[in-house]
């Protein structure tokens, strides 16, 4: 009976394999780790096999990853030394005799030019799972489009516009619940094959294609300018945002306006069996229209 660990099981990408998982598999079948006592014992009582630990503590990870067949790495935040915490986790599957490792990486077109230097993270974690000899699947997620609220300001911009120095970049959107359920969907396949996802959507969309989505959803004019850095960095200033945020978010507009999130592939419609989301229906549902 095959036994599957999801770490960051508590959060929204993690919840979307478990749900996924749920069709074929059993409660008991499934490992979950979480940093929180609370949820560890929400788990727990539901059936899963549940451990609080975290990644950077090895010997919760050698707990939780007893009988384990297969670990799901979903890729930590940056507040620590994350490629500490990756390594963590794959040299503890390794150890404990964990047979198959899938990682959550990211889809992106050259990772020799990527202004976002947090992004290269995620091929380092690539390469050293590689040089393990474990069994792996690679997913490349591209960027969800879940993140598009956050990045032209909610709801904000049906009414004053989305301003964001991206020029004419695109972006191969797709949900992460639709993420979600092929990243399980690849799990539950009974053939583990070293291989590489891209999970994208079957077009990539400016932020005018998203202004003009918006427009036909919302009934309101929604304008998209795309304005110098400084502009925008002026902007979020305004905003009384932490200047490493605004690094940060400039980061990711900067690889988006050199179409490094642009490359289109079929592996999610294959994996879904069906096409994925388009853009104005994900837009339909995350704005509320």
């Amino acid at each position: 009976m095959k036994k599957i660990l999801v770490t960051g099981a508590t959060g929204q990408l993690g919840s979307s394999v478990i749900e996924t998982l749920l069709k074929k598999m059993i409660e008991s079948q499934i490992s979950i780790i979480t940093r929180i006592e609370e949820k560890r014992v929400q788990f727990q009582a539901k059936g899963f096999n549940a451990f609080r630990a975290s990644y950077d503590d090895v010997v919760s990870l050698e707990n939780a990853m007893e009988g384990v067949d297969t670990v799901l790495l979903i890729s930590s935040g940056d507040q620590g030394d994350r490629m500490q915490e990756h390594r963590n986790v794959i040299d503890t599957a390794k150890k404990t005799g964990v047979k198959h490792i899938a990682y959550t990486s990211r889809c992106l077109n050259n990772r020799n030019t990527l202004a976002n230097k947090l992004m290269v993270e995620h091929f380092e974690t690539e390469d050293y799972i590689l040089s393990t000899g474990l069994k792996y699947t690679i997913f490349r997620n591209i960027l969800y489009m879940d993140a598009i609220p956050q990045f032209i300001g909610g709801n904000i911009a049906l009414e004053r516009g989305i301003f964001l120095p991206a020029a004419d970049g695109k972006v191969s959107f797709a949900l992460r619940s639709e993420i979600g359920e092929a990243m399980a969907n690849v799990l539950l396949s009974e053939e583990i094959e070293n291989k590489i996802y891209n999970f994208t959507s079957d077009k990539a969309y400016s932020f005018y294609d998203i202004a003009t989505a918006l427009t036909d959803l919302s009934g309101k004019t929604v304008k998209y300018t795309s304005v110098e850095t400084n502009v925008f960095e002026g902007m979020m200033k305004q905003r009384n945002l932490p200047e490493p945020v605004i690094l940060k978010i400039v980061d990711f507009i900067t690889d988006i306006k050199h179409n490094q999130e642009a490359g289109i592939f079929n592996d999610l419609e294959i994996i879904l069996g069906r096409k994925p989301s388009g853009l104005k229906n994900g837009l339909k549902t995350l704005f509320g229209l």
